[in-house]
């Protein structure tokens, strides 16, 4: 079901980026980093196997993934300002989310933020997802804006390198990316686990 999911994913993609060139790649980066499930391991891989056909260039196809990604994060970074603060702030208690939670995620985003969301555009999964917190807490957006472009620079550099140099066989990273996916996923779930199980119990302590 997973597998058919990607191949009707993937068809889409090869579409839209033989159809709109350049724009297309900003368009799908910008899908992707807006927290809508598309792939930037098939994305970008597919751009860069065009370089090696010389539809594209490699610095060009680069700088339009960074483009996208900065362009779908200013939405999921406004969910969280606009949406996601205040239904944190009224409802963060049912999810187990004090506001002293809130104030500490602020001053971290305050102090380590420039590079939290430099190393998470440089991770699977994560960095699709590193927009929405740095909204909630209220990061600075131009220095968001930086060091997103920063980060989803040299994912998409790489990832299109590693198309070009593939050539026909860019798919193969599909596969690999997708194991790597699954162990960050287990990898995440269980942090979560342990997060839910430690504030359960210390709420039970407390009441």
């Amino acid at each position: 079901m997973v597998s058919r999911i990607l191949e009707y994913l993937a068809a889409f993609i090869i579409a839209v980026i033989s159809q709109s060139g350049y724009l297309g790649i900003v368009l799908l980066m910008a899908i992707e980093s807006a927290c809508i499930p598309l792939p930037s391991e098939v994305i970008m891989p597919f751009a860069g196997y065009l370089v090696s056909n010389g539809r594209f260039h490699l610095l060009w196809v680069g700088l339009a993934g960074a483009v996208g990604c900065n362009l779908g994060s200013l939405v999921a970074y406004y969910i969280g300002l606009v949406g996601g603060r205040p239904l944190v702030e009224k409802y963060g208690r049912w999810l187990l989310v004090t506001h002293h939670d809130l104030e500490m995620a602020d001053r971290f985003f305050a102090r380590y933020g420039d590079w939290a969301v430099f190393i998470a555009r440089l991770l699977p999964v994560i960095r699709t997802f590193i927009a929405f917190p740095a909204g909630v807490s209220r990061m600075n957006q131009a220095r968001f804006h930086i060091y997103t472009f920063l980060g989803s620079l040299p994912w998409c550099l790489a990832l299109a390198y590693a198309g070009m140099k593939l050539g026909q066989r860019w798919m193969t990273l599909r596969e690999y990316f997708h194991r790597f996916d699954a162990v960050l996923g287990v990898v995440i779930f269980i942090g979560a686990v342990w997060f839910i199980h430690n504030r359960w119990k210390n709420r039970l302590r407390a009441a």
